[in-house]
């Protein structure tokens, strides 16, 4: 059994990450009825397929003649490895960029029985069809070539994932703040309520509670404008943001933010 170089892993990683984009793109685009450059990253490449090629590779080579074996191990892979990055992306984003939650037979939304007999049909197709031209593709190049073709690609994509993480990060600053201006709001609002109900059940006896809760609120009116201003100054660059992440990802959830992401997805369809 030949043993792959690790530049001949990465190769592979690229390689997949690409027929993936390819694959996704086009079907979520006839979906949408328009062309969506699916992805976390600007460029045409889908790590998550890459990784799930890899892990599969890795999980499959020692039975790659027993189709049975590499269905199951390769739906154990993948499906692990995609219930780890959906969990993890979102506590670090606050937002799902997949969610199987109206999926029969899901886990926490992150994977789903469907969802997991792809991965091992994908599995079967990858190990046993796919890989077989592209392991002669790759193996047929010189190695100065595969570790050239290696380093060049991940500068590439390593430029290209710090802008889109730093991208994603401002999506996410924007919907907190947003989620953060509800919920002051309605806190003001309740303030008022509660001081208009005490005004009409004894003003003379609560004149001055009145006039102290007037001058609160007045002063966190000023600092919360402020906020607004401050928001402001740098809202054009966020939404620029904000757009091209959910361009890419028009899947994506939020149940803690879930009114802030509409409120900024609201917004980007009235700005296209």
């Amino acid at each position: 059994m030949y043993q792959y170089t690790i530049t001949e892993w990465i190769l592979f990683f690229f390689i997949y990450s690409l027929i993936g984009w390819i694959w996704e793109s086009c079907y979520v685009s006839l979906k949408k009825r328009r062309w969506v450059n699916r992805g976390f990253i600007h460029g045409p490449l889908l790590p998550i397929y890459g990784t799930g090629a890899i892990v599969v590779l890795l999980f499959t080579i020692r039975v790659r003649d027993n189709a049975f074996l590499i269905f199951l191990l390769g739906m154990i892979g993948a499906t692990v490895l995609e219930y780890v990055t959906g969990a993890c992306m979102e506590r670090l984003f606050r937002m799902r960029y997949w969610d199987y939650s109206n999926q029969k037979y899901n886990v926490n939304g992150y994977i789903c029985l469907t969802s997991s007999l792809g991965w091992g049909a994908f599995s079967v197709l990858l190990v046993m069809g796919i890989h077989v031209p592209v392991e002669r593709a790759v193996l047929w190049l010189p190695q100065m070539a595969v570790d050239v073709a290696a380093v060049l690609l991940t500068v590439i994509f390593t430029a290209d994932f710090t802008q889109s993480f730093n991208e994603a990060m401002d999506l996410k600053e924007i919907v907190v703040r947003l989620a953060q201006k509800d919920e002051r709001i309605r806190r003001l609002q309740k303030r008022v309520e509660v001081i208009s109900a005490v005004a009409e059940d004894d003003f003379q006896q609560y004149q001055t509670r009145v006039e102290e809760k007037k001058e609160e609120l007045l002063k966190w009116k000023e600092q919360f404008e402020q906020e607004m201003r401050n928001l402001g100054m740098h809202k054009e660059k966020v939404y620029r943001h904000a757009f091209k992440v959910l361009h890419r990802n028009p899947g994506t959830v939020s149940k803690k933010y879930a009114d802030a992401l509409r409120q900024i997805q609201e917004i980007l369809k009235k700005r296209k």
